[in-house]
């Protein structure tokens, strides 16, 4: 593979990007008081929520993630995509009116509402962890896989440093309300490199015929042990390593639910909305978002295998981590590191200045994703921690806390990020490590919003079970304690902790004594809350209503998933 190397166009989009949106978060900051600074002063408009929750979700670690998998000929990783879609239009009738009746500032503090002080702790511990370890430290270890291809001399943990202090740098004074607003940016400047990226793919491939052509040949020769139906196919065996058809219908849903409406860095964009309609307007717009996916950022993963299976990238001198030996190897082509096939696609195929504009979309994605999962955790850390121990602090000395939050997050993130490639693929890595950290949380949400019955006892053992049990899990895939734990796959082990966590909610819920009338009055939905919205909506024109907005969303979905079936 060619040496790579910037032009000095590339280098100055780059540096006019980077400075540039800094100085537009800047100008976006508001920090008067803590509402303005954690949920920008809740008055965020439609559009705006639901570019922020797709840039947030859509950071440099899922692009990344996205065509490694494609290329390993697995299309499937496309149904995380799509059924966001299906879990935003559950998340706006169910979820989002309680969230923003409540007015809540976290997630942690709507379970307190229901349950009781051990729960909140307990999901903001978890939520900062999972934070910082999942989100945080993914987008910088992307942004760093980026960079290392162009700086190969300068040490990963100066990069992910120079990172981190960027996207922190209208973080930590702008609060949300910058976040929010830098994102639409960072949205339009992905989507646009990401489509230019997907242009030049289809042309060096020559076009459909010559991608289907491509992976026949490949198939014919032995290469490939496929068929192109199943690259192409969103529906996989049982037996599927990746993702097997259980995992889709029982462990996808789940760890999207976990996602989208319970994790604070994705429902704190929401939170922020204005007001209901425009809430859920938002989120079925964010779900809208998600449907192109497949042809602008799954589809290039796929073109790399006809274009860049036989390519010979040890000049990158990239390495990773052997599973066996845990010795590091040196990447002589994708198969070994899949992770670069992104950044392959990129720095083969596209022009000088349009490179340019393509690497400051990655960064605008990795600072989107960092920054948000930042504000997110300092807003726990401030609003679940030190705001219950020290309740007589101001909203200015809240907003200092969460600053000074942020920094520290900022440091634990850049230490973590170098270890993710101990765990082979970026996307499997996100996925795992949500896996374990989700069945619990969701139990606990689903049980408290739809069973009056449940109890905090119930809520926090179920949380306590699942984070012991999680622990194993995840101790024994790293030292190989239990193959028959091991060999479950992790989209099928998620729902399986589901389901133990919620039948330990249940037994002792019903073991111990009903919840207090003030915990579920206002606090689990009926049949009479959808009467009475049904109306309030009576008044509205069928494009302002959410119902008919969330019956085209789901539709369309359909036809996608029916095309790729």
């Amino acid at each position: 593979m060619k040496d790579l190397s910037l032009s000095p166009l590339d280098i100055g989009i780059i540096i006019v990007y980077i400075v540039g949106i800094i100085i537009y978060g800047l100008k976006k900051a508001k920090r008067k008081d803590s509402e303005e600074y954690f949920l920008a002063g809740r008055n965020m408009t439609w559009p705006i929520v639901g570019i922020s929750l797709f840039a947030a979700n859509i950071g440099s670690s899922t692009l990344i993630g996205l065509a490694s998998d494609a290329f390993k000929t697995n299309v499937a990783v496309y149904n995380y995509e799509w059924m966001a879609a299906v879990v935003l239009v559950f998340f706006a009738v169910f979820f989002l009116p309680f969230y923003l009746k409540s007015r809540v500032y976290t997630m942690p503090e709507f379970l307190e509402r229901r349950y009781d002080s051990r729960s909140r702790y307990y999901f903001s511990f978890i939520t900062v962890v999972g934070n910082v370890i999942i989100d945080t430290a993914a987008g910088l270890y992307a942004g760093n896989l980026i960079l290392k291809l162009i700086f190969p001399e300068v040490n990963s943990t100066v990069i992910i440093i120079v990172l981190a202090l960027a996207a922190a740098a209208y973080t930590i004074p702008g609060g949300l309300s910058s976040v929010v607003h830098t994102e639409v940016i960072q949205a339009m400047i992905l989507v646009v490199g990401s489509t230019i990226l997907t242009y030049y793919a289809f042309s060096a491939v020559g076009g459909w015929s010559g991608l289907m052509n491509g992976l026949h040949a490949q198939i014919d020769a032995g290469k490939l042990h496929t068929t192109t139906k199943e690259i192409f196919s969103l529906v996989k065996s049982s037996k599927d390593p990746l993702m097997p058809w259980t995992g889709l219908v029982f462990g996808v849903p789940l760890l999207g639910f976990y996602f989208w409406a319970n994790n604070q860095f994705m429902v704190q964009r929401v939170l922020s909305a204005k007001n209901l309609n425009h809430g859920r307007w938002g989120a079925l717009f964010a779900g809208l978002l998600k449907l192109p996916v497949i042809f602008i950022m799954v589809l290039p993963g796929v073109i790399a295998i006809v274009l860049y299976s036989k390519m010979d990238i040890s000049s990158l001198h990239y390495y990773t981590v052997n599973d066996a030996t845990g010795a590091r190897m040196l990447c002589t082509n994708l198969s070994q590191c899949p992770n670069l096939t992104y950044p392959v696609l990129i720095y083969s195929l596209l022009p000088k200045g349009v490179l340019g504009l393509v690497i400051a979309g990655l960064l605008a994605a990795m600072s989107s994703s960092v920054s948000a999962t930042l504000n997110s955790a300092s807003t726990l850390i401030t609003m679940d921690f030190v705001h219950k121990m020290k309740p007589g602090l101001t909203s200015k000395q809240l907003v200092r806390v969460g600053q000074i939050a942020t920094v520290i997050l900022v440091v634990i993130a850049a230490l973590w990020a170098p270890q993710i490639d101990r765990f082979g693929s970026l996307f499997q890595y996100l996925q795992m490590v949500l896996g374990l950290i989700a069945p619990p949380v969701v139990a606990v949400f689903l049980l408290g919003l739809f069973w009056k019955r449940g109890n905090a006892n119930g809520a926090f053992v179920s949380l306590i079970t699942g984070l012991v049990i999680a622990i194993f899990v995840f101790l024994s895939e790293m030292y190989g304690w239990s193959d028959t734990i091991n060999n479950i796959h992790f989209l099928n082990k998620a729902p399986l902790l589901l389901v133990i966590c919620m039948a330990v909610h249940v037994g002792v819920s019903l073991a111990t004594a009903k919840p207090s009338v003030d915990k579920v009055e206002n606090m689990t939905w009926s049949t009479k809350i959808f009467r009475e919205e049904t109306i309030e909506l009576k008044g509205l024109p069928w494009y302002k209503n959410y119902r008919y907005l969330s019956i085209i969303l789901l539709l369309l979905t359909a036809a996608i998933v029916f095309w790729f079936r």
